[in-house]
């Protein structure tokens, strides 16, 4: 009988043993997040400063639950991204199966917030509750993200806790991160996190 394992359990090295994935140590692997990007506009600078303030508020009384990170900052995030307009379709809690040949097992999950762009993966966002570090959800977006075998285009992943927001890269058997970005730094940086979902939306996978 196949052993099911869940995605939140795997781990980093079972990941690298049974499908041979390494961070990428090129520079240029993962710029998306790095390169120049259109300025916000002042109502986009209206609306994510409320977006703060609103999960700040409810950090008042934590820990915030992973619906309330949805609700309070991923919803206001996809919407101001266009993303649930066209050429963009979400799907939420998708399910996702990998096969791991190595162990005679597979991984199973269902993904948070899938946006998909002309029939393909664009981005998986994975949601947590703010007392989550997002480091410890790596190796489960990882899972979701190389279960996306129907293209050879590259994937981009998200993690997000309300508070912390990490991006992800993934392309054949290599993967990298962005830096961390918080809502504890003095500087909105909701701002930066928006640009680099636009700037994915824009440019990738068109």
């Amino acid at each position: 009988m196949v052993q099911a394992i869940a995605a939140k359990d795997v781990t980093l090295r079972e990941l690298k043993q049974n499908f041979g994935i390494q961070i990428s140590q090129d520079p240029a692997f993962f710029t998306e997040w790095l390169d120049g990007f259109t300025p916000l506009s002042e109502e986009d600078h209206h609306l994510l400063d409320r977006v703060k303030a609103n999960f700040l508020e409810l950090m008042e009384d934590p820990p915030m639950l992973e619906n309330t990170v949805k609700m309070v900052v991923l919803a206001p995030l996809l919407d101001l991204a266009g993303f649930y307009h066209k050429p963009f379709r979400i799907e939420t809690e998708t399910a996702t199966a990998l096969e791991m040949k190595d162990e005679g097992a597979i991984i199973q999950g269902r993904i948070d917030v899938l946006v998909i762009k002309n029939r393909l993966w664009l981005l998986v966002i994975e949601s947590k509750r703010s007392d989550f570090a997002v480091t410890r959800a790596i190796p489960q977006a990882l899972a979701y993200m190389l279960s996306n075998l129907e293209t050879a285009q590259p994937t981009f992943g998200m993690i997000t806790n309300g508070n912390e927001f990490l991006f992800l890269k993934t392309s054949r058997n290599e993967y990298t991160n962005s830096r961390l970005f918080s809502l504890v730094n003095p500087n909105n940086e909701l701002y930066e996190v928006l640009q680099i979902l636009k700037y994915l939306g824009s440019k990738i996978c068109i």
